[in-house]
């Protein structure tokens, strides 16, 4: 019988990638200064969320309207997706503007401190709230997961303002707080406080899946467009399927940082490896296509 020392050993190998070929490499994250990490994580732990004014310029909002408001169609198939919104997804495969906001520097940090190394890309969608919009059911992003409450978050979001967020025209709502509610099936009501995420074109919040938020109303007469991102520990399936929806042509084409959310990585020590191989390989490989 082996030992418990042997034992030991093994089970500490498992804890890193067994090809021994890619190593842990910081991300985009690892630039931004270590003060204003602890300032956002400290929002975050106290609210559920943070607001991050004027991130991308006006002339990149610009360029991210002019691409991908040609892609709207048609609104939502029910009154979640909004009856009166136009949403676009598997955006990767439609454009790369949006790029820059999957793998920004803020964003990052904070994900390399709320989870495991490898966490994943989980949904990328346009969002357009049209006049006349309802506000949209009050939920928390990672309650699609069956692991009871409370909890610390699974996933996280970003949600980026490429209109300026209104009260009036379908500001995106909050729950400050929520995300420390104890009660398992807790639900907002009438005495809990709720607030509009107001922030210029150009900001971003950013919130746990835990934080209990919603679209809100469009009162006004113009539309809101926005982009969010949401993002999931290395161990859950991702909302999105996208090493079937991004061909590999384009992947290659991504950041580091978006390929190994993308999945092109292995939580150690072995998961999400193909054919025994770190999925890198099939990027590397440029007679390996789709």
């Amino acid at each position: 019988m082996k030992s418990d020392v042997d034992l030991v050993t093994k089970l500490a190998d498992l804890k890193t990638d067994l090809a021994q070929r890619y190593p842990v490499v910081p991300s985009g994250g690892a630039t931004v200064d270590p003060e204003t990490v602890a300032a956002d994580l400290a929002a975050i732990e106290r609210d559920g969320y943070v607001i991050w004014e004027n991130l991308i310029s006006d002339e990149e909002c610009r360029k991210i309207r002019d691409a991908v408001i040609p892609l709207l169609g048609h609104t939502g198939r029910n009154g979640f997706e909004g009856h009166s919104t136009q949403r676009v997804y598997s955006v990767l495969n439609k454009t790369r503007v949006c790029d820059r906001l999957v793998d920004h520097p803020r964003v990052l940090a904070m994900l390399d401190h709320l989870f495991l190394p490898n966490y994943l890309l989980s949904q990328l969608q346009v969002i357009n709230i049209n006049p006349g919009e309802s506000s949209q059911l009050l939920h928390h992003d990672d309650g699609l997961y069956p692991v009871p409450r409370p909890r610390p978050p699974l996933g996280a979001a970003t949600i980026w303002a490429i209109d300026a967020f209104t009260e009036d025209n379908g500001a995106t709502v909050v729950v400050p707080g929520s995300h420390r509610w104890e009660e398992p099936k807790r639900k907002p009501g009438p005495n809990d406080r709720v607030e509009s995420v107001v922030m210029p074109a150009g900001s971003c919040v950013f919130f746990v899946g835990t934080l209990w938020h919603g679209g809100g109303a469009n009162h006004s007469a113009c539309d809101r467009l926005a982009v969010t991102a949401q993002y999931c520990e290395a161990w859950l399936r991702p909302q999105e399927a996208f090493t079937l929806s991004v061909p590999r042509d384009v992947a290659r084409a991504a950041s580091p940082d978006i390929q190994r959310m993308l999945g092109y990585n292995v939580h150690p020590p072995f998961v999400g490896a193909v054919d025994g191989l770190h999925p890198l390989r099939l990027l590397e490989d440029d007679s390996v296509s789709d």
